[in-house]
């Protein structure tokens, strides 16, 4: 990481002068501050058939063909009247330009009614160069001042307020050199990002793959084994038993939402949803609230180790567990989020939640999980017949304190992995930043 860092000579240009915009600030003497309208025309060709390449535009792709973009929104019966884009073209979603949703085109196809096209002179200006300037913060920020609407959602850049935007204009054998330079170096980082990022997903392999070992064979590989009985493990050591969680915990279901209470003697109490429940911890910074009597919220208080355990939608929340620590008092957990309390003369709740977070566990709740094209959810039944596989309670402990090792010699890792990652996409950020606004020159 540190030669990409230390690669790039940083160099300036000799004379700068002051571009009286404010967000903008110095620009080199040679360049030139050009309103947008000088160097785009509106384009507002329609489709006669709407039978060309749909095109959607995306803040981390900007253009591409609809059918390589992970797009849910529904599919009209007739795309005649849509915009025409050529390759080389700017488009805009004027609607979520304030998240950066534009990018010149590759391809020759349609767009939504909603988008802008603007077509740059391309005998002055390379698309390329505009493409990493019209992208960066600064004029991401314009965006979202020059949008016009009263909800954050439904903000909408018009295509005067965008064509009145002042663009940093070097001169074209410039613009061109400024936009291969960041090709390459981005392309650098990118791939030493992408490098890190496999470093990361072979750790979480490596870590499951110790913890399936532990909980399915344990840590001493000299006794004798036995059929297991379970679908994804083998064997197990021979004086390992193997229980039902339903034979030795209580499954709860938490309260359905939309109930209404008369307002007498009603409190209001924070309650668990999905989205709070993740993997090995709780994110609690967006908690609801329930207005409901006492009474009534009792019957749904989470305990302290209640394994929360969430009931599906996408796949990664399938059997998602969790040990509560009591990190909010009085809290409730929803019906989509199951409170399991086991025997804890028979198994730990930590223990317990290791087992349904192995490979062995994600296999079961995903084999036997209600699917749908995209969603898949478990039942009490379900979660209920979850078996677990249990060693006597201290080789448990023992097996507990092994895998907690190996979760912080592993994490400590990616921690350190993840702020390599971070720093490098920083450096990609202020490297382009740097070159389009003529802080640095590229030789």
């Amino acid at each position: 990481m540190e030669d990409i860092l230390n690669e790039v000579a940083i160099e300036k240009y000799s004379d700068y002068k002051n571009s009286g915009v404010e967000w903008l600030g110095d620009f080199p003497t040679h360049w030139k501050l050009t309103r947008a309208n000088y160097i785009f025309k509106t384009i507002n060709q329609r489709s006669s058939t709407g039978e060309e390449e749909l095109l959607s535009v995306s803040e981390h792709h900007g253009v591409r063909p609809r059918s390589e973009s992970n797009v849910s929104m529904f599919m009209a019966e007739s795309y005649e009247g849509h915009k025409i884009c050529d390759p080389g073209d700017l488009v805009i979603n004027s609607l979520w330009a304030w998240s950066r949703g534009l990018g010149f085109s590759k391809y020759k196809g349609i767009v939504s009614t909603a988008y802008s096209v603007f077509r740059p002179n391309h005998n002055r200006y390379d698309q390329d160069y505009l493409n990493y300037l019209l992208r960066i913060e600064k004029y991401v920020a314009q965006y979202l001042i020059a949008s016009k609407g009263i909800w954050i959602s439904r903000l909408q850049l018009s295509d005067w307020s965008f064509l009145r935007l002042p663009i940093l204009t070097p001169p074209k054998e410039e613009q061109i050199a400024i936009a291969r330079f960041l090709d390459t170096k981005t392309a650098l980082i990118d791939r030493a990002i992408a490098i890190k990022e496999k470093q990361i997903e072979l750790l979480k392999e490596r870590k499951q793959t110790l913890v399936h070992d532990a909980v399915s064979r344990g840590l001493n590989r000299n006794v004798k084994i036995k059929k297991s009985g379970i679908e994804s493990i083998h064997y197990i050591p021979a004086h390992w038993q193997v229980k039902k969680l339903k034979y030795i915990s209580e499954i709860h279901s938490g309260i359905t939402l939309g109930k209404t209470y008369s307002s007498k003697n009603v409190r209001l109490f924070p309650y668990l949803r999905v989205a709070n429940v993740q993997y090995g911890h709780f994110k609690l910074d967006d908690i609801a609230y329930l207005h409901l009597p006492l009474k009534e919220a009792e019957k749904y208080f989470v305990k302290k180790g209640d394994i929360l355990v969430t009931e599906g939608g996408d796949l990664d929340k399938l059997g998602r567990g969790t040990v509560w620590n009591n990190e909010i008092k009085n809290c409730l957990h929803q019906n989509h989020v199951f409170a399991v309390r086991v025997d804890l003369s028979i198994v730990s709740p930590t223990y317990a939640s290791i087992l349904m977070e192995s490979h062995y566990g994600r296999e079961y709740f995903t084999r036997t999980a209600n699917k749908t094209t995209n969603l898949a959810s478990t039942n009490s039944t379900k979660l209920g017949n979850f078996p677990l596989v249990l060693p006597p309670q201290e080789e448990m402990q023992v097996i507990q304190e092994y895998i907690k090792k190996v979760d912080t010699s592993i994490q400590k890792t990616v921690s350190t992995i993840e702020t390599e990652i971070s720093k490098l996409k920083e450096y990609k950020t202020t490297l382009i930043n740097n070159a389009v606004t003529g802080k640095i020159k590229v030789t």
